[in-house]
């Protein structure tokens, strides 16, 4: 998986590749050319006492220094662009195909493991990347050139390398076969610290409204621990790579020196040939650590693009039309037609046969008891899921034929649990309309009765707003993602339970205002109290998924029971309040 990410996230990048690799073959040259030039120093220059030949050498050494720091600095340069562009560019698909799931497949991954995916897992993708443009062309030529070297520099002595390198090997194998299960716990376990620590933060006040602190400290700890075990376990198991490989340098340098002692008190060997051959093997050992580093960080970042890749390839339930409608016979028509709904897997649906429709100028009520499907109808509309069967029709067209842009601007909704953005009150109130200006936003907000606790706020329009506006009040909120829905000015309004916070008068105020506005727009409010929808042209009472009733107040007040039983039991809540 991290292979065909990579191959395919790359291609861009030919250029400063080809230009990485060829500067690193120039670094690695000029490496493998300085034992060489230091071992003719020593034989040729200071034992002969030759000191023309000692400068002329020590000259190309220096010119043969200076090459391979340019060629380092050129390599990095175009490395370290490249594993950046690289990681910009995995974060950029992930936020922009993460934008076209649908909320089924928002709910499948969650939102901790989408956001631990996009920026952790592709930063560990990125340091891998970085990684392995500093190591992949350089060490491998540098261990093969050493060896190259130093058999033609003394057969005898390269028999060290033939028990250096498999041990060597054996340990690498050993170590990347051990930590790929433990990095894949590892990115697990970070997805349920994320998720704790994210539910701990935002339910914080249920927390203490519970006197729930101690249990939540005791569930951080928990996963806290989890997390810190498997990373010790995972840190143990890497570092017991590099005391086996130095010691295993160590025995070996030893054992050379030892016999490349006799072989120049044989006169079989120059002393600058032992110290270029000592040079070597160093040369050889540094590459396989180098190596080994990248295969101990392999394993983690295979994990991660594994996690990327499950995303990037995960199909949304409601992809994009192939061939958008962009004009539309009846604007301002919502129509349903039979349509169902059931998630998959469930074995019952949670809307059968859904049949209605609704015109401009008139205003459509929803009701029914918790759980039956109020909620789930309002976001088949703006195609937040599509039906399983039948149809949803704006403006006479299949919603899922339509331009999600002209969709989007036609249909407005405000939902159950209403989320502002981190800014200001007006960027949120232009979030739908960027180019509304400061008269529109006021009378939005007049409309939607928060002109004056706005006008109180220091700062007005330019108050601050918290991420999910938990410096204001359920009510506030819920005022201010109507006003949002109003500057935005669509066609099709849909209300999903958006007064349950406000008290009687606000509501009413609220009500009435948006009746004057909404007059030529077609309106649909679900709704929980019954003396929200009094004045609706319909009322469609859902029970269990299906529609059982469809009239006006008095009608259903004398032909449907359930939408009597709802009325009774709010009266007789009333009374008793």
């Amino acid at each position: 998986m991290l292979r065909r990410l990579l191959t395919t996230r790359l291609a861009p990048y030919k250029k400063p590749l080809a230009l990485l690799v060829l500067l690193q073959i120039i670094q690695s040259c000029a490496i493998l050319c300085l034992p060489a030039l230091n071992a003719a120093v020593i034989d040729d220059g200071v034992v002969a006492g030759d000191q023309g030949r000692v400068l002329s050498l020590g000259a190309l050494m220096v010119g043969a220094t200076l090459v391979q720091i340019a060629s380092s600095i050129g390599a990095v340069h175009y490395g370290a662009r490249t594993a950046a562009g690289l990681g910009r560019d995995l974060r950029t698909a992930l936020f922009h195909h993460v934008q076209s799931f649908s909320a089924r497949e928002t709910r499948q991954f969650g939102t901790t493991s989408l956001v631990t995916r996009t920026v952790n897992d592709v930063q560990q993708i990125q340091t891998l990347v970085l990684s392995s443009f500093t190591l992949v062309v350089s060490a491998p030529l540098t261990c093969v050139g050493s060896i190259v070297m130093a058999l033609s520099l003394d057969t005898g002595l390269s028999l060290a390398l033939i028990a250096v390198i498999p041990v060597l090997a054996l340990s690498v194998g050993a170590v990347v076969r051990r930590l790929t299960p433990l990095f894949r716990g590892m990115q697990t376990r970070l997805d349920t610290v994320n998720r704790v620590l994210r539910e701990q933060i935002t339910g914080v006040r249920v927390i203490r409204a519970f006197v729930k602190d101690d249990y939540e400290r005791a569930r951080f700890r928990r996963k806290n621990a989890s997390l810190m075990d498997v990373s010790l376990r995972t840190g143990l198991l890497g570092a017991l790579v590099f005391p086996v490989v130095m010691t295993v340098v160590n025995l070996s340098s030893v054992a050379v020196v030892w016999a490349g002692a006799h072989r120049i008190a044989e006169g079989a060997m120059g002393i600058g040939t032992l110290t270029a051959f000592l040079t070597y093997l160093q040369q050889i050992v540094l590459a396989v650590m180098m190596a080994m580093s990248l295969f101990v960080m392999m394993p983690r970042a295979a994990v991660c693009a594994e996690r990327v890749q499950e995303v990037l390839d995960s199909q949304g339930s409601v992809p994009p039309p192939p061939c958008p409608v962009q004009h539309t016979p009846r604007p301002g028509t919502l129509e349903i037609r039979a349509a169902s709904f059931r998630h998959p897997g469930a074995q019952e649906p949670i809307l059968r046969d859904i049949g209605l429709i609704t015109r401009p100028g008139e205003t459509t009520a929803v009701i029914g008891s918790t759980g039956s499907g109020k909620s789930t109808l309002m976001q088949l509309v703006p195609r937040l899921f599509d039906v399983t069967e039948g149809q949803v029709l704006v403006h006479g067209v299949d919603v899922r034929r339509l331009d999600p842009a002209l969709l989007a601007r036609t249909v407005g909704l405000v939902p159950q649990h209403p989320y502002l953005f981190s800014g200001t009150v007006a960027t949120n109130l232009r979030f739908g309309a960027p180019h509304a200006t400061d008269e529109d936003l006021w009378h939005a907000l007049r409309v939607a009765q928060a002109h004056d606790f706005v006008q109180r706020l220091d700062g007005g329009l330019d108050a601050p707003v918290t991420q999910g506006g938990t410096n204001l009040s359920g009510g506030q909120r819920q005022r201010l993602a109507i006003a949002r829905v109003l500057v935005q000015q669509p066609q099709i309004y849909l209300f999903d339970d958006a007064f349950s916070a406000l008290d009687q008068v606000t509501s009413a105020a609220l009500r009435a205002a948006l009746a004057e506005e909404t007059s030529r727009a077609t309106v649909i409010i679900v709704a929980q109290r019954v003396s929200n929808i009094l004045d609706a042209e319909r009322i469609v009472v859902l029970d269990s998924g299906r529609i059982v009733g469809i009239g006006t107040h008095n009608e259903l007040m004398e032909s449907n029971d359930t939408y009597r039983e709802i009325v009774i039991s709010q009266s007789a809540e009333t009374e008793a309040a």
